[in-house]
């Protein structure tokens, strides 16, 4: 039997090829699995994601068939394709797979060209209503801009990825524009006001609408142990996602929510019922005392420091921290010291990238820190040895081993 998981270990997982000329080749191949599809199309620095995860629950709520695709995937790469919230079936899997395989013979393709068109087969057999479509980086020129959606999303813009995207956030608000297209609307959240200028442009340039969040970012009124209680456009929301910027993300998913209602004939207020039960593997994640979070840049980490602070305001934490050599572990470590009783620094745990060492992040805090070069044994001496809370951030790669050992991979691979 063909393995499809053991043909992505073939192909170069960290490879980057900015293009749509190979993805359009496979698409062709396959013969266009994407032509009935209705997608959603999600760019942004952070909250693609989370934002993501909100608009699935919600239409899944609301009675409509839903495909789900993100990057990357925390433990096992069918989290990469989910229909109705799970993963999809290993058989599925594998015979999707194959047959691609056989369909790209003789082509060179990456493997996120590869799994991009994959998605689309596997939702196409899957008949979905919608499809939540997540780009991997940037927008413009990744695979995922091959198709056409029925709305594009940008949910924020911020300095990452500056070796693809380019170094000031006008210019990376350039390439997420680029998923912007002819005639379809664009709803964003929070930007720069230079990342603004160049979004608005872009979309008069394709004569798209653009919808910006309507009304402030809502206030806490309360916690019921699990979401965070808030009033929005006079409506009573319950959130399954802690923190201030999953109520800016709210709004970007509101937004859109109201806007297709009509248009794909489901009430809103049922799709609202949706976001109680929403959860997102990595974003704020609570296993017990542990808090595990993917954030990796120093809007994702402040994102994750104002949630603790809302949530626990007196308390401090042991934090176990890794990065990538790209991600500005010293800006994002000055978030992290504010709420620190101590460091454990890691490693990501993902080979063929650049990170920065465990003893070099110690060099940018005065926080009491210990080293550990195995990222397993760091999160278990955490896990056992802390007096605090442990809040475990600083790459999506750290967190998927994390859950590896604490969680199960039913709780990973399938959403609430």
């Amino acid at each position: 039997m063909f393995d499809t998981a053991e043909y992505f270990n073939s192909l170069d997982m960290f490879g980057i090829r900015l293009g749509l000329a190979a993805t359009n080749e496979l698409m062709e191949r396959a013969g266009h699995p994407e032509k009935n599809l209705r997608f959603i199309h999600i760019a942004g620095t952070n909250g693609k994601g989370s934002t993501g995860a909100m608009l699935e629950r919600s239409l899944r709520q609301a009675g409509l068939r839903t495909g789900f695709y993100t990057s990357p995937h925390l433990i096992d790469i069918k989290e990469r394709f989910r229909i109705d919230g799970k993963a999809v079936s290993a058989e599925e899997f594998n015979r999707a797979g194959k047959e691609l395989h056989d369909q790209a013979a003789g082509g060179r393709f990456s493997y996120f060209e590869f799994a991009t068109v994959l998605a689309m087969k596997i939702f196409a057999a899957a008949a979905v209503d919608a499809v939540i479509w997540e780009t991997g980086m940037g927008g413009r020129l990744d695979a995922t801009n091959a198709v056409t959606p029925d709305v594009s999303v940008i949910t924020n813009i911020a300095l990452d990825h500056q070796g693809h995207l380019g170094d000031n956030v006008a210019a990376i608000a350039g390439e997420k524009a680029g998923i912007i297209k002819p005639g379809k609307p664009v709803f964003h959240g929070v930007l720069p006001p230079e990342a603004e200028k160049v979004i608005r442009e872009a979309a008069a340039a394709a004569g798209s609408p653009v919808y910006p969040p309507e009304f402030p970012v809502p206030e806490v009124s309360g916690f019921d142990g699990i979401c965070q209680q808030f009033t929005y456009d006079g409506k009573k929301i319950s959130l399954a996602l802690p923190g201030r910027m999953q109520r800016e993300n709210f709004r970007i998913v509101y937004n859109l929510l109201k806007y297709l209602a009509p248009k794909w004939n489901f009430r809103l207020s049922t799709a609202l019922e949706g976001l109680s039960k929403v959860g997102w593997p990595a974003r704020f994640q609570h296993l017990n005392n542990i808090i595990i979070d993917g954030g990796h840049n120093p809007d994702g980490v402040k994102a994750l420091y104002e949630a603790v602070i809302e949530r626990y305001p007196e308390e401090k934490f042991t934090i176990v921290y890794a990065a990538f050599g790209d991600k500005h572990a010293p800006e994002c470590l000055k978030f992290l010291e504010k709420i620190a009783d101590r460091f454990i620094f890691t490693v990501p745990g993902a080979g063929g990238r650049a990170a920065y060492s465990p003893a070099e992040l110690t060099t940018f805090t005065g926080i009491s820190s210990t080293v550990e070069y195995d990222p397993a044994k760091a999160v278990d001496q955490a896990v056992k040895n802390s007096r605090n809370r442990v809040i475990i951030s600083g790459s999506l790669y750290l967190a998927g081993i994390a859950l590896e050992i604490l969680s199960t991979p039913e709780s990973v691979l399938d959403l609430p």
